[in-house]
């Protein structure tokens, strides 16, 4: 599975090879220090606070910088239902697989629960003292119950009436009503009642309903928008609740279960089947993370933490308000001067419409020669959704071939396959139905497509199809053409506004013949051995890599040019980052830039001195996967889908393909010399795993944001070559 390589390059080892030639990949130094990699948890919870570094700084739009205040938290809720939940899984079935860097899980639990506790306590600090402050400012407050007026309390209790507590629940514990079950990640109110016939005290929870809208509204707010929380509307209405009984104290809290996904394919004869029902087993997975305010008593605490078996290193007390992903609905509010000035997609050169026509002939541009898009600069609805569209009307268009990996909930690329199936076209769907969060989702569609009459497939057994691939078979005067999309990024119109991805088009035959093969054995039973412009997870891409890097690390020993740049969103791979440990102390220089995790080190001397890593963040989730390598001259430039992590080059099926059109390689290549530019924004991993960020020069001035250039240079870009 290698790209077809010029035959001159034979000679280096780069072309075609039969399994045997992967013996002369050289292996680990062993004078590589044992200390080579940083860990990779604590390395993703440095990436959640470069996150919280963005809704500190002042200089970004208000509602913007509580958006990030919502994504950090969200982010850390998955963090903790994926990865702490894996470690204490490991815990519990005795399976003490150390980490990355060699700690036990047990360890390791203590080492991310250190700075988990002080990010959570630094993000309550940043949206009590600083953005929370910053909306009051600019016309936004998030206002107390003691600080309304009595006509504004009076509406707000008619509002609670009306549509709050019809739905409320609250449940009771005593003798007679066992403790209640409590969901993961929903919001809750401990309350402690005294009888006031008995005098007993009791307890009870109430869960304060997700479905209604965060931060309400107070009636009357004029130019100046106030909102009060829901739970603390709530928590002033509990004598309604709780009738004849004595309200003596109440507290907020939350609780995060181990939402992974475990199934045993080959113990399942219908993989939806077994999925569902670990989706409803998730629902009960054990706690792993209990959030309290830091003004619940010790009683209440004691009952909480007996009742749900939690650890005191579970246990985080923050000040309120809990469930900062609440900030989510803020977004609502019709305050644009807010936020970042709205950037819009262009349509792609190659898919304008010319003359007359309303509609670009996507099949037509490609047939024209290769096009590669940027999103969400360029448009995901113009170029990837149109091109399905007009497959699935076109009369020649004999069939379509998609993966699927992550869908919206109202995808019309769904409904291009669906209204292929029924104009009688050949169509085959791929889904990936353990899309994880994403799996009832895909479910849904799944089924849907079936009923239509697509082809519906699963993948192999054991592994994820990840891959972004799209192939339409077209004939064209008794002559059948091959029309391929390999992307870096889901087929997803929503995400596709706010994720950076690159998509290639091509009707480069030999292309089409490895997409032809691909699908035919992601659809049977195996993934062949060879391809000619792809590399493929998991057999040979991670030694595909490997070669080329190899390849420059020669290059240099010989006294040649040699320079290694990847673009991904984690860079944890043992092995990868061997290689280029092995290639900078060979003189070649290697530029890294990653979103998220990056267990590779710039601080090793020797070693590491010719490593730069970046990472940038902002409006748009940097989500492309760049690999470049100088090749003396001949760049070799590849996008795709693959992280460097092990469930990506072991356990899931990916997909690079290489870039060959010169005007695209310089376009790669031009973004990232702006992405590692430092006259651009971004973070700069140091010594010890350390981030700093770099936003402005000596002067005090902003540096360039790569995003709002990126959109600027699109623009005046696609202008040139549409006048040329």
């Amino acid at each position: 599975m290698y790209p077809m390589i010029d035959p001159a390059l034979a000679d280096a080892g780069l072309g075609d090879a039969e399994d045997d030639d992967f013996d002369a990949i050289e292996s680990p130094d062993a004078l590589l220090p044992d200390h080579r990699y940083l860990d990779r948890e604590l390395s993703w919870l440095a990436f959640n606070q470069r996150v919280l570094e963005l809704a500190e700084d002042p200089s970004l739009p208000e509602l913007e910088r509580a958006n990030f205040l919502a994504i950090f938290a969200s982010n850390l809720d998955e963090f903790f239902m994926v990865r702490v939940a894996g470690l204490k899984r490991r815990i519990v079935t005795g399976l003490a697989v150390p980490t990355n860097i060699g700690r036990s899980p047990a360890d390791a639990l203590a080492d991310i629960a250190r700075e988990a506790h002080a990010l959570q306590l630094r993000h309550a600090e940043a949206w009590k003292s600083l953005v929370r402050p910053a909306l009051a400012e600019s016309g936004i407050e998030i206002t107390e119950w003691s600080e309304l007026t009595d006509d504004e309390r009076s509406k707000l209790s008619d509002y609670f009436g009306a549509q709050v507590f019809p739905v409320l629940m609250p449940l009771a514990v005593d003798p007679a009503h066992p403790f209640p079950y409590i969901s993961g990640l929903s919001l809750n109110l401990a309350i402690r009642i005294r009888n006031a016939r008995t005098g007993r005290q009791e307890f009870a929870r109430l869960k304060v309903p997700p479905m209604l809208p965060r931060f309400v509204e107070v009636p009357g707010s004029g130019e100046i928008k106030r909102f009060l929380t829901l739970e603390e509307l709530i928590a002033n209405h509990l004598g309604d609740l709780f009738p004849g009984m004595e309200v003596l104290d109440h507290h907020a809290f939350r609780l995060t279960r181990n939402e992974d996904v475990e199934i045993e394919e080959d113990e399942s004869e219908n993989l939806i089947q077994a999925l569902e029902a670990e989706l409803l087993r998730r629902r009960f997975g054990p706690p792993i993370r209990l959030e309290i305010t830091d003004d619940m008593d010790e009683v209440t605490m004691d009952l909480l933490v007996r009742e749900l078996e939690i650890t005191d290193q579970e246990i985080y007390r923050l000040p309120g308000p809990l469930d900062l992903r609440g900030l989510f609905d803020l977004s609502r509010i019709d305050r644009p001067d807010l936020r970042y000035p709205p950037h819009l997609p262009t349509t792609a050169v190659a898919f304008q419409p010319t003359g007359s026509n309303t509609r670009a002939d996507i099949f037509k541009a490609i047939r024209k020669s290769d096009v590669l898009v940027h999103h969400p600069y360029e448009s995901f609805t113009t170029s990837v959704v149109s091109f399905l569209e007009q497959a699935a009307r076109d009369p020649h268009v004999l069939a379509i071939k998609q993966t699927l990996y992550r869908t919206s909930g109202d995808s019309p690329i769904v409904e291009a396959l669906i209204n292929a199936a029924e104009a009688g076209k050949q169509v085959l769907a791929l889904v990936e139905v353990k899309a994880r969060f994403d799996e009832a989702n895909n479910i849904v569609w799944a089924r849907k497509l079936e009923k239509a009459g697509v082809h519906v497939v699963y993948g192999l057994v054991g592994l994820k199809t990840h891959c972004k691939l799209a192939l339409v078979i077209r004939e064209e005067d008794g002559v059948l053409r091959h029309y391929s999309h390999i992307g870096t990024g889901n087929y997803n119109p929503k995400t596709s506004r706010i994720y950076e991805d690159f998509g290639l088009f091509t009707t480069d035959a030999q292309v089409g013949k490895d997409l032809t093969r691909l699908f035919n054995e992601l659809s049977g039973y195996a993934i062949e051995k060879k391809f000619k412009r792809l590399l493929v997870a998991p057999l040979h891409l991670r030694k595909g890599l490997i070669r080329q890097i190899d390849h420059e690390r020669r290059n240099a020993e010989e006294g040649k040019p040699a320079s290694i740049r990847i673009k991904v969103n984690s860079m944890v791979d043992e092995e990868v980052i061997d290689a280029l440990y092995r290639a900078s102390a060979a003189g070649v220089k290697v530029d890294v830039w990653v979103r998220g995790i990056c267990s590779l080190r710039t601080d090793l001397d020797g070693i590491s001195d010719n490593i730069t890593v970046r990472s940038i963040l902002g409006r748009y989730l940097e989500h492309s996967r760049i690999f470049a390598f100088h090749n003396d001259g001949d760049p070799q430039v590849y996008i795709g889908s693959a992280d460097m992590m092990h469930r990506n080059l072991d356990r899931r099926v990916e997909a690079l393909v290489r870039v060959t059109d010169p005007v695209h390689l310089k376009d790669l290549l031009d973004f990232f010399d702006l992405a590692m530019d430092p006259g651009t924004t971004s973070w700069h991993l140091g010594a010890e795993g350390v981030w700093t960020r770099h936003a402005e020069d000596a002067d005090g001035k902003p540096l360039i944001d790569l995003q709002d250039k990126t959109m600027g240079l699109i623009q005046r870009r696609r202008r040139a070559r549409a006048v040329r």
